[in-house]
């Protein structure tokens, strides 16, 4: 069995430590992940690792095909992602090279399918929580004894992309009193609960986006610099939380978030579609 999913974002395109078994191409209902999905062991855990831009970094953030990404995970019996990405820093208090493991989100993308569901059937989940606490928290733990200022909990502004933000609207995020602004978490955290598979997010602080006056504004020199002086304390954070993360008992929400959200009839759903999702609906539908 394979517990525990690594997605890497921006710097981080492989994982070091990593004991490659072998590459795996995963064929989804709903196309090709990004990347075919690198199995391995790190400290005796089974992991698969997916380059969330592809290796190269050929895919933009509109066009990364989040369903096949996180369906793929399911498919190879993940119940865990852990979630590394680079972001803007929207407090003067979250300084570049800092990590923060944010429990909140802010949509402020446009042109992203971030469901399975449709085709013939229709389902709810929770999502006040978007976040899974227990797997953010031993990452934060993790980060802490690995000597990394981090901080505990916020709000991520997932913007679309490509363009960084303007002033105005970077302002504006800060009066909502976001925490930090990236491009690519929301859908991943979003489809990982419908999957019922636990997530978390590190984000990596490269800059302050283009609202601090005493600051440059964003740019890639600065973000690839920045995270590459953290990617060595990255890696160490994502090596001693997968262990833990394969052994946590899921007690979260997070492992049947799908038990009263579905509200289609079965007798109504479409063969085709309860084929094509029969490894997230199967519990519930057949």
């Amino acid at each position: 069995m394979i517990d525990i999913g690594i997605i890497g974002g921006s710097g981080l395109y492989e994982m070091q430590g990593l004991q490659v078994l072998e590459e795996r191409t995963v064929k989804t209902p709903f196309g090709d992940p990004s990347d075919p999905y690198v199995i391995g062991e790190i400290d005796g855990t089974r992991v698969a690792f997916l380059s969330r831009h592809g290796r190269g970094h050929r895919l933009m953030p509109s066009e990364l095909n989040y369903r096949a990404n996180i369906f793929g995970f399911k498919l190879l019996g993940v119940h865990t992602i852990l979630s590394a990405s680079a972001v803007g820093s929207m407090k003067e208090s979250y300084h570049p090279t800092d990590i923060v493991f944010p429990h909140q989100f802010i949509d402020r993308t446009r042109h992203r399918p971030d469901t399975f569901f449709g085709d013939g059937i229709v389902a709810h989940v929770a999502f006040a929580d978007p976040i899974c606490a227990g797997v953010s928290f031993l990452m934060g733990e993790a980060a802490r004894a690995a000597g990394a200022t981090a901080h505990m909990g916020g709000v991520y502004v997932c913007m679309e992309g490509p363009q960084f933000s303007t002033r105005a609207e970077s302002h504006l995020y800060r009066s909502w009193n976001a925490d930090v602004i990236g491009m690519t978490n929301l859908q991943e955290a979003k489809l990982a609960r419908e999957a019922e598979i636990c997530y978390a997010t590190m984000a990596l602080v490269t800059d302050y986006d283009c609202w601090h006056e005493s600051h440059d504004d964003v740019n890639i020199e600065q973000i690839l610099e920045y995270l590459r002086a953290n990617a060595t304390m990255a890696t160490t954070i994502l090596r001693n939380s997968i262990p833990r993360a394969a052994a946590r008992k899921r007690d979260c929400a997070c492992v049947d978030a799908l038990k009263f959200a579905i509200l289609t009839d079965p007798a109504v759903i479409p063969e085709t579609t309860k084929l094509h999702l029969a490894p997230i609906i199967g519990r519930y539908i057949r």
